[in-house]
C-alpha cells in the first residue's frame, strides 16, 4: 500500500491504520463546514475572484484545509468527544504532509508543474510549513536507501505554523492582497523537484 511505501516508520503506519480514517473524515467535515463557512472580507474589499484572480480557488481550498488542520490538534476536540485523543490529529498531520510533499506527485505526469487547485494547496501548505519549521526541526527530511521521507518531530509546533499560515491566508483574502497570494502559491505550490517526482513515480510503480 502507499502507507508502506511513503510512511517514515512503523509507528506512522500503525497510527495511520488505526486513526487515519477518522482523521480523514474529521478533516473533511471541518474543511467543508467550518473552513469554507468562515472568514470575512474587510469593508470595501472586492470578492476574491476579482482580487486573487486565478489564485482564488487554491487559496480558498488551502484556507479551509488550514482551518481543519488547526482544529485537528485542539484538545477541545477530545473534550467534545469527537475523537478519542490527539493521536487522530497526529495521523492527519502525518498524512497531510506525506501526501502534500510526496504521495500526490504520483498523479502528476513527469515534467509537469502542478495546475490543479487542491494539489497546489496541499503542496503550498506542506512546503511552507516544512520550510518555516526547518530551523526547529519541526518536520525533518530523512533519506533512507535512496528514498525520501518526511518525519514530523513536533506536532504542536507544526500546529502553531498552520495557525500562522491560516492567519496570513485569511489576511490575503480579507484584504484582497493579490500579490501576496500569487507569491505564496507560486513559491510553494506550483513547481516540483524533478528528482523527487521521478523517485515518487518509481516508488509507487512498485
Amino acid at each position: 500500500s502507499t502507507l508502506e511505501v511513503f510512511c517514515h516508520d512503523t509507528e506512522e503506519i500503525e497510527r495511520a491504520k488505526k486513526f487515519g480514517p477518522l482523521g480523514g473524515n474529521l478533516h473533511t467535515a471541518l474543511h467543508e463546514v467550518v473552513g469554507h463557512a468562515s472568514g470575512q472580507l474587510e469593508p470595501g474589499v472586492a470578492g476574491p475572484d476579482a482580487t486573487l484572480k486565478s489564485y482564488a480557488s487554491t487559496l480558498e481550498e488551502g484556507r479551509a484545509d488550514l482551518v481543519a488542520l488547526y482544529y485537528m490538534m485542539d484538545p477541545k476536540m477530545v473534550e467534545l468527544g469527537v475523537m478519542p485523543d490527539l493521536e487522530v490529529g497526529k495521523a492527519e498531520y502525518d498524512g497531510y504532509i506525506r501526501n502534500g510533499l510526496l504521495a500526490q506527485l504520483r498523479r502528476l505526469k513527469e515534467g509537469r508543474n502542478i495546475e490543479e487547485a487542491h494539489m497546489r494547496n496541499r503542496q503550498w501548505v506542506s512546503a511552507w510549513a516544512y520550510e518555516k519549521g526547518k530551523a526547529d526541526s519541526v518536520i525533518v527530511k530523512v533519506m533512507r536507501d535512496g528514498h525520501t521521507y518526511y518525519d514530523i518531530r513536533d506536532y504542536h509546533k507544526l500546529r502553531d505554523l498552520f495557525g500562522q499560515l491560516l492567519r496570513e491566508v485569511q489576511r490575503i483574502k480579507s484584504q484582497g492582497d493579490g500579490e501576496a497570494g500569487k507569491a505564496l502559491v507560486e513559491t510553494y505550490g506550483v513547481r516540483v523537484d524533478p528528482a523527487i517526482h521521478r523517485e515518487v513515480l518509481d516508488r509507487s510503480a512498485k
